[in-house]
């Protein structure tokens, strides 16, 4: 059980949160669990789902940004984010399994996102240091420097969630996948 409450439905949920919940019921048929408790703070629902939408914006194709979000949800040892983002690369993203283990040991079978990929693991670990070489591999992959700082906020954008799901202790909605030990 959740140690921080989750709204049980839009309307219990802050006044500023729930216009933002109905898009999320829009968009996806309903609201999963980790939407529900960032509503506990409407200005850290915002401000995800600002970012989340800007990074939708950016360069990183959809699968690669999935493939980040595993990997980041697996380094930080969140079961739910795991869970979801598994969930997530099966049915929507279409990833296979063979993938999924990759990125969940911070790579790719794809040799383009594999690049991107194990840059987002090693920003993940290194909080942020990372080495001139792991950068360089980056861009001999074809990426660019802004690609690189969209990485970056991908990892800042799922280490939201992982750290909010690891606190809150949220009920996972998902099959449940277990991370391994955190890194």
């Amino acid at each position: 059980m959740s140690r921080i409450p989750v709204p049980a439905t839009t309307d219990t949920a802050p006044a500023a949160a729930r216009a933002l919940l109905d898009g999320i019921r829009r968009q996806f048929g309903s609201v999963p669990n980790v939407f529900r408790m960032l509503a506990n703070s409407p200005a850290a629902l915002e401000g995800y789902l600002a970012l989340d939408g800007a990074l939708r914006r950016g360069t990183i194709a959809p699968e690669t940004r999935e493939r980040i979000a595993l990997a980041v949800a697996e380094i930080n040892g969140c079961d739910y984010c795991l869970s979801a983002r598994t969930h997530h690369a099966r049915s929507v993203t279409r990833l296979d399994d063979a993938e999924i283990t990759a990125n969940r040991n911070g790579a790719s079978n794809d040799p383009t996102a594999d690049a991107a990929v194990r840059l987002a693991a090693t920003i993940a670990r290194t909080r942020g240091a990372v080495a001139d070489a792991d950068l360089a591999a980056f861009k001999a992959a074809g990426y660019d420097d802004a690609q690189a700082i969209e990485v970056a906020a991908l990892v800042a954008l799922n280490t939201l969630t992982n750290y909010v799901n690891k606190l809150a202790r949220t009920d996972i909605d998902f099959p449940i996948i277990t991370a391994r030990a955190a890194a």
